[in-house]
C-alpha cells in the first residue's frame, strides 16, 4: 500500500495506512484511507478472485463512501496497473490518459 500511495504521488499526511490482523473468524485487511479514496485489500469473497475494494469518500473520517469497485488481487503485483485503475474510479493521482484503464 507504500507503493501505492507513492504510484498515486498522494502527498505526505494526505492518507492513513491501518490494519486490521485476522481473528479465528475473520480475515485481516489493510486500509489506504486519503481524503477521496478508500482502497482497502482483503478477502471479500472465497471464490471471486477479487480482494481489492476501492470506492471514493469524503475526507478520512468517511468509512462508507460511494459505490464499491471490486479488484483482482493479482493488481498487487502491478501496483502502476492498481494505481491507473484507482485513478480511473476516484481521479486521485496524475496520469497519462493513455496509461488510465476504461473501468469495467
Amino acid at each position: 500500500m507504500k507503493q501505492l500511495a507513492a504510484e498515486l504521488h498522494l502527498p505526505a499526511g494526505s492518507y492513513d495506512l491501518r490494519s486490521n490482523k485476522a481473528g479465528i473468524a475473520v480475515a485481516g485487511e489493510i486500509t489506504l484511507h486519503h481524503n477521496r479514496v478508500y482502497i482497502q485489500v482483503g478477502q471479500f469473497g472465497l471464490s471471486s478472485g477479487h480482494g481489492i475494494l476501492i470506492r471514493t469518500c469524503k475526507g478520512r473520517q468517511d468509512y462508507t463512501g460511494g459505490p464499491n469497485h471490486l479488484a483482482d488481487l493479482t493488481l498487487l503485483d502491478d501496483i502502476p496497473a492498481l494505481a491507473a485503475l484507482v485513478h480511473a474510479i476516484s481521479g486521485v493521482g496524475s496520469f497519462p490518459t493513455s496509461a488510465v484503464p476504461r473501468a469495467a
